[in-house]
């Protein structure tokens, strides 16, 4: 299941986690966000060794600025607290099953 994340959650939740964790940066107005939304939380739901988060980049706008956030919806993998790799616009399933297990 995907969690909404906010800047305080942030470090304990994705840097300090000795979990990989995809965070996907959206928002409640971009078309794109909301193709995405669905199926990240499908895929999540076959990961359990990955966590998954979302983080509104209305509402945590410093934390977006922080990653370089400039276009949506963008997925950020983390791995032992660093950034594994980037991904930028709507994935397919298996685009995002790939994109997951890199982790892993």
């Amino acid at each position: 299941m995907t969690k909404e994340i906010t800047t305080q959650e942030f470090n304990e939740k994705v840097i300090n986690s000795s979990k990989p964790a995809l965070v996907d940066f959206w928002a409640s107005w971009c078309g794109p966000c909301r193709m995405l939304s669905p199926l990240v939380d499908s895929v999540s739901e076959q990961y359990s060794e990955v966590d998954f988060y979302k983080v509104n980049v209305d509402e945590e706008s410093e934390l977006a600025r922080e990653y370089g956030i400039m276009s949506i919806p963008s997925l950020i993998l983390f791995k032992d607290g660093e950034v594994l790799d980037e991904s930028v616009g709507v994935l397919s399933e298996a685009q995002l099953k790939a994109f997951v297990e890199q982790a892993i």
